[in-house]
């Protein structure tokens, strides 16, 4: 327990500084405020993590994890939510454009960099190459399915409204009533090859194991108020340096909205899924960002024109300019190439190294090519039809390989 206290306290320190000047009203200088208030936010993934992870074994595994993803991706959702209700009350400014940045950018960071590190570190870790997933994990395989297909649908629609909204939270719900109907299945499958990962707890909130289940569930809803508070007190003066950064360090805003922004949201999670791997669960690891990316898929693309609404006072939906279209078609194609991967449940080496460099190579594009707007639409789009190319290879060669037992593919 004094281990945890020490970590808790380390996080509490680090977001003081944001909290003070948010109440103090004193202003901070961009890049000063982008690493003051993106430290708290990241703090407070942390807090939030560990409360997640201290109610783990009071509820299934399966349940569990998906709860996890959705608590810790929360500073994403807060910093895109907030430009996207800065984009109801300011009607064609550019905060629609920053608000659908930041959630493609977060969600190719998932898989491209956060899929591929579970991978190659487990390679690195154990030799392995590749991560296996469980029978049961069909379940969140079926849901990311739907949902991508459903992102093909709002590349069509060229937008994003209240009906999407609707479809995605189905999708979502379908998600979570399903993880929560298999929890006795889930908790009896003792007889998989992970069978060891429900004994596992990661990181700090381990120390909480030692405490009553009053005192577990004292401690979670402790950390989730303070996490919250600091979020709401963070996310708009970050979500604002970020964008006042860009001129001083001659970025794109667009870019730092997309990349950087995520990153700092992301990362706790990150984080949690390198510990398991280090503990010899890439499993649970790997099926914990799966689950990121089906809530982000889902509930952080259906949000945005829920809070565009609200901050215009009336119904919106978000439109997407012709760089958004492709940035949103990247984005599913990407989806698409990840889940072919996943079609004989693993990821391999070769399927991890694919996603890592064709993530790494629309970064770099995205850099070189700031600020030639044709070329970075053709650039996207290109991009897009890659991924799809890749996954109709991976689909084929996985049918090759279910009528030739042999030949061994990845």
């Amino acid at each position: 327990m004094r281990r945890f206290l020490v970590y808790l306290s380390i996080a509490i320190f680090a977001a003081l500084p944001a909290i003070w000047f948010r109440l103090s009203g004193q202003a901070l200088a961009p890049i000063a405020g982008a690493i003051v208030f993106g430290t708290a936010i990241l703090a407070a993934g942390f807090m939030l993590s560990w409360g997640a992870e201290a109610a783990e074994e009071r509820v299934s595994q399966g349940l569990m994890i998906a709860g996890l993803a959705l608590v810790t991706v929360l500073p994403e959702y807060a910093v895109d939510i907030y430009l996207a209700f800065r984009a109801g009350q300011m009607p064609g400014s550019d905060y629609a454009h920053y608000a659908a940045a930041n959630m493609t950018g977060a969600n190719r960071l998932l898989v491209g960099f956060g899929w591929s590190l579970v991978v190659i570190l487990h390679w690195a870790y154990s030799r392995s190459r590749s991560v296996p997933l469980r029978e049961s994990n069909k379940v969140e395989l079926f849901f990311l399915a739907a949902a991508t297909a459903y992102g093909f649908v709002i590349v069509w629609k060229d937008s994003i409204g209240l009906i999407d909204f609707v479809v995605l939270l189905a999708i979502f719900g379908g998600y979570i009533w399903r993880v929560a109907s298999d929890a006795a299945a889930a908790s009896g499958d003792a007889d998989n090859d992970d069978d060891d990962e429900d004994e596992f707890e990661p990181g700090p909130a381990a120390a909480l194991e030692t405490l009553s289940t009053r005192a577990q569930w004292i401690w979670t809803a402790v950390l989730s108020i303070m996490a919250g508070a600091i979020i709401v007190v963070s996310a708009e003066p970050f979500a604002e340096s970020i964008l006042g950064s860009a001129s001083q360090l001659g970025v794109d805003r667009f870019l730092l909205i997309q990349w950087v922004a995520p990153l700092t949201g992301e990362t706790p999670e990150l984080i949690l899924a390198v510990l398991f791997v280090l503990a010899s669960k890439p499993g649970t690891a790997l099926i914990a960002l799966i689950s990121d990316k089906i809530n982000q898929w889902t509930l952080l693309v259906g949000a945005l024109p829920i809070a565009m609404s609200l901050g215009a006072g009336r119904l919106m939906s978000l439109p997407l300019s012709a760089r958004q279209h492709e940035e949103f078609f990247l984005t599913a194609a990407q989806s698409a190439f990840a889940l072919s991967l996943l079609l004989q449940r693993r990821l391999t080496l070769l399927g991890a190294a694919l996603l890592a460099g064709l993530f790494t190579l629309q970064v770099l594009l995205a850099f070189l090519l700031q600020g030639n707007s044709s070329r970075e639409i053709a650039t996207l789009t290109t991009l897009a039809w890659i991924y799809i190319a890749f996954a109709l290879i991976v689909v084929i060669s996985a049918g090759l390989q279910r009528r030739a037992p042999n030949l061994e593919i990845g």
